[in-house]
């Protein structure tokens, strides 16, 4: 039997687990005891999961399989940042990139195959949009460099990004079913503080995040008025400047969390003074830090990185305005892994 006819567990929420084993004439704790076995580091086989009755172990494979990823192409940065290329069942490929710090170990997702935001100064933006990832295929990406991180001696992955291939709001039903999975205790029990999703401004499906879950927001958005942000972001036509910070003003906040926004610095284009005063007024009334970004260089882009001195002049207006400012410093980019760089290149 293929696994065409088969259900992939690793698709399954808690709840849909429960109905799943329902279905097979099982007792719903069943389908939550299968939930605490899928994501055990080194459990790959129904065989493994002692507690369940010898006759339903049997007869889940008939039914069910687990998918993961194996053999990924693995590149590794001078300055620890490890970037993993996952092959898919459809032959595409997509990027994840490992970003160990001093007090965390991030992990860098992808949501999507391509996207079809089109920001101009986004190398997977150029690719244009193949599909949507499944739940499975966002979750087999954390499950995967979580046992690499093991395996190699570098600590358990404590945050997840969703700032990799792909808008994750435009997958969005598949999004919320894999933060069901990351954060159950059952699943990959991660807290929801250390999970930050981003979008470009899909403001209607970022007002629904907020309502169904508990991640933190990431917004990026680069420009502090419309002709600006239209100009580099596509997106802003369908959601300009005024649209997007009223949803920000509607999102609901939990204790103590801010929107981070994310500016990425375009020489002469976004990077003066007027602009940093600008950005200070438009988020004036937001609970939120700004994070600063160099531009990372894409092969073609008519778009280059402002010089340092004057990153540090737009953060100090901000700085000066009581803004929690950060430079974020660009990783991996020897390897194509930082912002902005990932693309579907086949590898040889």
């Amino acid at each position: 039997m293929s696994h065409s006819s088969k259900t992939d567990l690793k698709n399954l929420t808690q709840e849909e687990l429960v109905t799943f084993v329902e279905s097979l004439g099982q007792p719903a704790f069943r389908g939550r005891q299968i939930l605490a076995w899928i994501y055990r580091p080194g459990v790959t086989d129904f065989s493994e999961m002692t507690d369940l009755a010898k006759e339903f172990r049997a007869m889940l494979p008939q039914h069910a399989y687990l998918s993961r990823f194996e053999d990924p192409v693995i590149e590794k940065s001078v300055d620890g940042t490890v970037k993993f290329g996952f092959s898919l069942d459809d032959g595409r490929m997509i990027e994840s990139v490992f970003i160990p710090e001093e007090e965390r170990n991030t992990l860098c997702v992808s949501s999507q195959v391509g996207c079809a935001m089109g920001c101009r100064f986004c190398l997977t933006g150029s690719m244009g949009f193949t599909r949507n990832l499944t739940a499975a295929e966002i979750i087999n990406q954390v499950c995967a460099v979580r046992d690499y991180a093991l395996e190699t001696g570098k600590g358990r992955l404590t945050n997840i990004v969703f700032m990799g291939m792909g808008e994750p709001l435009a997958n969005m039903d598949n999004l919320l079913d894999a933060l069901s999975i990351l954060t159950e205790q059952r699943g990959l029990d991660f807290s929801s503080r250390r999970i930050t999703v981003s979008t470009c401004g899909l403001v209607p499906q970022m007002i629904r995040l907020g309502k169904e879950t508990n991640v933190n927001l990431a917004i990026s958005l680069h420009a502090a008025d419309d002709k600006t942000r239209a100009a580099i972001m596509p997106v802003n036509d369908r959601y300009p400047i005024d649209e997007l910070i009223a949803g920000c003003k509607q999102f609901p906040h939990k204790k103590r969390q801010r929107i981070m926004f994310e500016y990425t610095l375009l020489k002469d284009i976004n990077d003066s003074d007027e602009n940093a005063d600008q950005l200070a007024v438009l988020l004036s009334h937001i609970p939120c830090k700004i994070n600063l970004l160099s531009m990372n260089p894409a092969p073609g882009s008519p778009y280059t990185s402002p010089p340092r001195s004057r990153i540090l002049s737009f953060q100090k207006i901000l700085r000066d305005k009581g803004y929690s400012t950060f430079i974020r410093q660009s990783r991996g980019a020897d390897i194509s892994a930082a912002c902005g760089q990932l693309a579907d290149k086949k590898r040889k």
